[in-house]
């Protein structure tokens, strides 16, 4: 059993996505980015980052930080998911980690949540923005997914792609990413792990042709995911309030504990 420490964020989705792929059963432990949650003491000791999403194996007694190496452990762990070419696979991951995900979180911040503060700030990562997404379209022009067949390094581009209205971006203009992205968007896999640790955004269409994505979650496999209270470390929370509880209100399978977030 894994322990996921996450948010519902573009990388928090990264790692949920990949439990429900690789069919990995897990428990949830919801860290409300926004209240702080992260940057109690308890939760360091798993992330010494402060930042989703983390995790805890039951097993072996592992915990891990960072989206990219929590990926390539379970593949690693499951042989699955490592696309046609496994080094192609890395690659395709490295630059999500290192350019995808930064790049459009900034325009988040900058284009998204401040608009009109630094419109220098905007103006260049909303090029950048652009700029990847033509990365991205040339790369799936001749193949199907990122590495030729499914893989971690789609599980990590996506969370972000599924963004695109936040980023001023039209898919009609990278037909190729469109097509990619409305594949991905079809698997049950990461409908499911999309909303965790809880559904957000109801009513919003997440993909860009009907059928749209249906207005509740598709529920996870309730062998799979559980919504628990937080870890205790010497009976502090994760989140450093001794006490506290997950502010979780997964609409999907499982226990929910606490109000809905």
């Amino acid at each position: 059993m894994i322990d996921l420490y996450t948010w519902p964020t573009p990388n928090g989705r990264k790692i949920s996505i990949a439990l429900e792929e690789f069919g990995e059963p897990y428990r949830v432990h919801a860290v409300d980015i926004g209240a702080g949650d992260q940057h109690g003491s308890a939760f360091r000791r798993i992330s010494p980052n402060g930042k989703i999403p983390a995790i805890v194996e039951d097993s072996s007694g592992r915990s891990l930080m960072e989206s990219g190496a929590i990926l390539l452990y379970l593949a690693e762990k499951h042989d699955r998911f490592r696309g046609d070419d496994w080094w192609q696979t890395v690659e395709w991951l490295m630059l999500q980690m290192a350019s995808v995900g930064p790049m459009l979180g900034q325009v988040h911040h900058f284009a998204r949540f401040n608009p009109g503060k630094a419109p220098y700030a905007e103006a260049r990562y909303l090029d950048e923005a652009r700029r990847l997404y033509g990365v991205l379209d040339r790369r799936l022009a001749d193949r199907e997914f990122l590495s030729g067949s499914y893989s971690i390094a789609d599980m990590a581009s996506w969370p972000w792609i599924s963004r695109y209205e936040w980023q001023g971006i039209d898919l009609a203009d990278y037909a190729h990413v469109r097509r990619w992205y409305v594949s991905i968007a079809g698997r049950e896999a990461v409908q499911r792990g999309y909303h965790v640790p809880h559904f957000v955004n109801a009513g919003r269409r997440l993909s860009v042709t009907p059928p749209a994505w249906p207005r509740a979650p598709v529920k996870p496999r309730l062998a799979r995911c559980r919504i628990a209270a937080p870890l205790t470390f010497n009976g502090e929370a994760p989140c450093g309030k001794p006490g506290s509880s997950t502010r979780c209100g997964h609409r999907g399978g499982g226990v929910s504990r606490g109000s809905a977030a």
